[in-house]
């Protein structure tokens, strides 16, 4: 039984996943945020990145949705430093990277660029809500993903 508990151990495991398997991790750690982003098109495209069956087809639209949600977030975010805002943004962001495809695929692999992302929005979140008790993202990330490989 994997149990993840520090950073080091969740890089390592996630590095141990092929590429499919980051992809549908990565669809986890965005869904565990989904609520910081009112996008309504990102569900669609977590739907997808969780999906086992998922087409290169549907993967390359949900890229597209993903890509274009990134870019109307950002446009919210404006110049004020719309903390929630900024928080959708990075969920946004997150999920452009679990529907990557392995050649446009940034450092660590897109489980791994979608936890960062999903860490900053929940710390977006947080600083809006000025709230510093709030749980800590990666702690749940690293159950996220002990509980996905231990399926």
């Amino acid at each position: 039984m994997t149990q993840i508990a520090n950073d080091t151990d969740f890089r390592t495991a996630i590095e141990s996943l092929d590429f499919n398997r980051q992809r549908i991790v990565a669809g986890l750690f965005v869904k565990n945020v989904l609520g910081l982003c009112d996008d309504e098109r990102i569900a669609g495209v977590i739907g997808v990145a969780t999906s086992t069956s998922a087409s290169a087809d549907e993967l390359a639209s949900a890229l597209k949705t993903a890509r274009a949600a990134t870019i109307d977030c950002h446009t919210r975010c404006g110049s004020e430093g719309d903390w929630q805002a900024q928080a959708g943004y990075f969920v946004a962001r997150a999920a452009t990277a679990a529907v990557s495809p392995e050649s446009q695929s940034k450092g660590g692999g897109p489980a791994w660029q979608a936890a960062m992302s999903s860490r900053m929005a929940r710390t977006s979140q947080q600083i809006d809500a000025e709230d510093v008790s709030a749980s800590d993202e990666s702690e749940q990330q690293y159950k996220i993903l002990s509980d996905y490989l231990n399926l």
